[in-house]
């Protein structure tokens, strides 16, 4: 799916690690809440409270999930799984755009 249809827009822009990470929240019709951002060159640290699927929309990165040595690569159409109350490591080589599901 290349768009979301019928949400509301939080206005406010999320801005982390000094403007590293930018995103937006949606809301669908249904009360589902998402984020969609990018993250730009970069080696970040993010925790969860719910957990996450991170889906890549264009670019790449490597990921490493709390608690595991090696890091994992995901490309554009690809998407990597976040327990919630946890955390991964994410390296950026080139902007990349994300659309992070909750829950």
């Amino acid at each position: 799916m290349s768009q979301f249809d019928n949400v509301a827009v939080i206005k406010k822009a999320n801005v982390y690690f000094d403007g590293k990470c930018v995103s937006h929240t949606v809301q669908l019709a249904d009360g589902t809440r998402k984020s969609i951002g990018v993250i730009l060159p970069a080696t970040l640290t993010f925790n969860t409270g719910v957990p996450e699927i991170m889906e890549t929309v264009s670019g790449s990165c490597r990921v490493r999930l709390k608690g595991e040595s090696d890091w994992k690569e995901y490309g554009e159409g690809q998407s990597f799984n976040v327990p919630g109350n946890s955390s991964f490591d994410i390296e950026v080589r080139e902007p990349y755009h994300y659309v992070c599901h909750f829950g």
